[in-house]
């Protein structure tokens, strides 16, 4: 499969993310032919492999499972629960979330720590699809394996969705965070379950000022810990894909010390901070 020519998209997010960020290549017979085939040219073995190198993910729901709306309400908005089975969360180290056709197709990476727990690990979010599109949960293994599971998911222009607030007031509001600990959750027995939420217009470089008629830049959270009380329960890395607004909902292990502390830094530099106990905030 030939990969030497990007897709405009993936060009314009290539230029406006700069490095770190893994785009699309879709073959060169598909950008030439333009349409309906960028829609359905299969992209995910070149993605795989820029993502993943020479190891393959094999489909394996015992253990990994995605849940995501067959078509979106809001292609800037959609909701994905995974889950990892309580006989498999103390193997998995690494789980990556992928949208196939988005610009910048690796949603985030969650890199679990002791504090994550052994029991059913979930994990819900919401995330951007830039077209109909499939989306992809990968759990890395201890010994480097990897397994995933797959829902296509019908949407189109969540990344270049105008922004719900006008810049100024959104980049006013960036870093206001809210943890609370859910008291009556389905969680299994052993762990407990927190909400994370973040306030951050997460601009993705492909969205238009209505004002000025400008692209806005790109500015989106990069990374997020999640520790309960000196313990890692999980630390995310993310792009572009990661609505507005982030917002996380998770499984972790109870433990002596239960306040869960959170610090997320965005692209811009800027640290965001915010902590709650056992009892949320």
């Amino acid at each position: 499969m030939q990969t030497s020519r990007l897709t405009l998209r993936s060009a314009v997010a290539a230029l406006m993310l700069g490095a770190g960020s893994c785009l699309v290549a879709l073959p060169a017979h598909a950008a030439e032919a333009g349409g309906n085939a960028l829609i359905e040219a299969d992209v995910w073995p070149a993605l795989q492999k820029d993502v993943f190198g020479e190891r393959v993910a094999k489909e394996n729901d015992a253990i990994v499972s995605l849940e995501a709306p067959g078509r979106a309400d809001d292609a800037a908005l959609v909701p994905v629960t995974i889950r990892i089975p309580a006989d498999a969360a103390d193997r998995v180290k690494k789980l990556t979330l992928i949208v196939d056709k988005n610009p910048a197709p690796v949603v985030a990476e969650f890199a679990f720590g002791p504090a994550a727990g052994d029991g059913e690990r979930v994990l819900s979010t919401r995330v951007r699809v830039d077209m109909y599109s499939n989306v992809r949960a990968v759990a890395e293994m201890q010994d480097g394996s990897l397994y995933m599971a797959t829902k296509f998911v019908k949407a189109a222009g969540g990344c270049s969705a105008p922004a719900l607030k006008d810049t100024d007031a959104a980049l006013a509001d960036a870093g206001r965070m809210i943890v609370r600990t859910i008291e009556k959750s389905d969680a299994s027995p052993g762990l407990r379950q927190a909400q994370l939420m973040i306030k951050h217009p997460q601009y993705s470089g492909l969205q238009l000022n209505q004002a000025t008629g400008f692209y806005i830049p790109a500015r989106f959270v990069r990374e997020i810990d999640v520790k309960r009380g000196d313990e890692l329960v999980f630390k995310m890395t993310g792009g572009i894909s990661i609505s507005e607004d982030p917002n996380f909902r998770f499984t972790y292990a109870g433990g002596g010390d239960e306040t869960l502390d959170v610090t997320a830094t965005d692209t811009e530099g800027k640290v965001f901070t915010g902590r709650t106990g056992p009892k949320g905030s």
